[in-house]
């Protein structure tokens, strides 16, 4: 058997899906994150593959890991402060945009926030 793991560690959930290349069975699980103990929802969701569906870690060929926690503490303005260094002339770059707007003629459209001030 081999299985190709892939694990998506989000703010709220982290989403298992094993895939079997030989017999194309695909089990997905769904677990709670634990802030206070980071890598323990990681090793008891693989724990969970282990058991309900007999995903042994020896027949593992493939692991791939993503995450949204840096973009969300980005997005959500948490963390440490962030700095953003450019090239001369490109400092204008995230308020400008690409000068999408619902309407981009009026004069009272606003436009969204940079997420890194220009001060910094």
């Amino acid at each position: 058997m081999t299985w190709h793991i892939g694990v998506d560690i989000g703010g709220t959930f982290i989403d298992f899906c094993a895939h079997n290349s030989d017999t194309q069975a695909l089990h997905t699980i769904k677990v709670l994150t634990t802030p206070d103990n980071p890598g323990a929802e990681l090793r008891s969701g693989l724990e969970m593959l282990q058991v309900r569906h007999q995903v042994a870690p020896s027949d593992t060929v493939r692991f791939v890991h993503g995450t949204t926690v840096g973009i969300n503490t980005i997005i959500q303005k948490k963390g440490a402060k962030l700095a953003l260094i450019t090239n001369a002339g490109f400092e204008d770059v995230l308020e400008l945009g690409r000068l999408r707007m619902p309407d981009m003629y009026s004069l009272f459209c606003s436009s969204a926030e940079p997420l890194i001030p220009r001060d910094r």
